[in-house]
């Protein structure tokens, strides 16, 4: 017997159970391609099987590249295959009966996520609604937005999350301009020109009509984001990219160069994967820039790397600092105490942005917290939508110089 006939495939269901798995596994944000799922059909119907844990193995080598995606894979596949007569169940379309098993406990975000991605879609209103029942959907339309801003990012689903992106993406960053040391003509300056005023007597003959003034030229600071992309800070990491890179391409472009770096075991330049115009092609391409994505996490020594190999180059114009991370620190706590000092002395504002401040009790025991505090200017949330737009009313206060600071 060949190989390809050690599998059942009656009426080649099992092929279109397969092809209805890796739907599954898209709706939960895994990218499957049609040439991984035609690979899945193939190497399944190459090798065979005869217990559960080789189909597993098998569809997960075809189906899954990358480490991130491995629990939602874990999930959806127990859920999917999850009837006891296995060599049975394939051949068979996954039963509604299995979609509507009431929960009976607090699931994580990839159990919720891949139990939505084989769910059916919200059934359509029905027709003829009435004007106070279509008051009564705006209300619960508008309630569910509120309750989406408010909601942490890490408790979303996959849809939540979708929406959530793009809200984030129509955020604007404003700021301060920043004075320089040259000047020009204004009417509502207020230190004379002397030099434009006698210029303009000279063309009237001698006389002064009314001085010329002049006012201090101003400029948009350079923005530095430095994101902690560590497994604790996953989900929002890839959430504040997109929000750095709608800040990269905003309409009105009110910062001046923006420049991110990623670090979890090492600093990671992606201020060119940035430059993608593209959303999704930049969080791709930065992506493949960071290869720590997920890992652990190494404050001290990114803050260090970066202090020596970019601080002149991204902060000599006295930009602002944003510090995306958790405080969490596995590595010398004193290191970290000292190069964020260093940063802090470099730039011309440092602002920390913390998941961990949506805990009502917070309370900076950890040690690398600790570290950090004391050398930043201001210290917000960034884990749901409200908590990015309190950052853009602290951004908008007026910035202190490095002089007085």
């Amino acid at each position: 017997m060949s190989a390809a006939r050690a599998v059942p495939d009656t009426d080649g269901r099992l092929a279109d159970n397969i092809v209805h798995f890796a739907r599954a596994l898209r709706r939960a944000g895994v990218r499957v391609g049609h040439a991984q799922v035609q690979a899945a059909v193939q190497a399944v119907a190459a090798v065979g099987f005869t217990r559960k844990p080789d189909f597993y193995h098998t569809l997960r080598a075809t189906l899954i590249h990358r480490a991130e995606h491995l629990e939602v894979f874990d999930q959806i596949f127990a859920v999917f295959w999850r009837d006891p007569e296995f060599l049975n169940s394939m051949m068979h379309l996954l039963s509604p009966t299995l979609r509507k098993e009431p929960e009976k406990r607090t699931r994580k975000a990839a159990e919720r996520r891949a139990s939505e991605a084989l769910s059916d879609a919200d059934a359509p209103p029905p027709p003829g609604v009435t004007e106070t029942e279509e008051l009564v959907l705006h209300a619960r339309a508008g309630s569910a937005t509120e309750r989406l801003r408010a909601m942490d990012f890490e408790q979303m689903s996959t849809a939540e999350l979708a929406e959530a992106t793009r809200a984030v993406r129509a955020l604007s960053l404003p700021v301060q301009p920043v004075p320089t040391r040259r000047s020009a003509l204004s009417p509502t300056g207020r230190r004379p020109d002397l030099r434009a005023t006698l210029r303009r007597a000279v063309r009237r003959g001698g006389e002064v009509e009314r001085l010329a003034l002049r006012k201090r030229r101003t400029r948009p600071p350079d923005l530095v984001a430095l994101c902690d992309i560590s497994g604790s800070m996953s989900v929002y990491s890839r959430v504040l990219m997109q929000f750095l890179h709608a800040v990269t391409w905003a309409p009105e472009r009110r910062w001046g160069r923006v420049s991110a770096f990623t670090f979890g075991t090492r600093l990671t330049n992606v201020t060119r994967a940035l430059a993608h115009k593209d959303a999704d092609l930049a969080l791709a391409a930065a992506g493949r820039d960071a290869q720590d994505w997920e890992g652990g996490t190494r404050i001290g020594d990114a803050l260090r790397r970066f202090n020596v190999d970019w601080s002149r180059r991204v902060l000599g114009q006295g930009a602002v600092v944003l510090l995306i991370t958790d405080g969490l620190e596995r590595g010398d706590t004193d290191l970290l105490a000292a190069e964020a000092a260093r940063l802090r002395r470099s730039c011309r504002r440092l602002i920390w942005l913390n998941p961990l401040l949506r805990w009502d009790g917070f309370e900076p025991r950890a040690a690398g917290i600790r570290a950090i505090l004391p050398q930043v200017d201001s210290l917000h949330a960034c884990h749901s939508l409200d908590s990015l737009g309190a950052l853009s009313a602290a951004l908008s206060v007026p910035q202190r110089s490095i002089a007085q600071s």
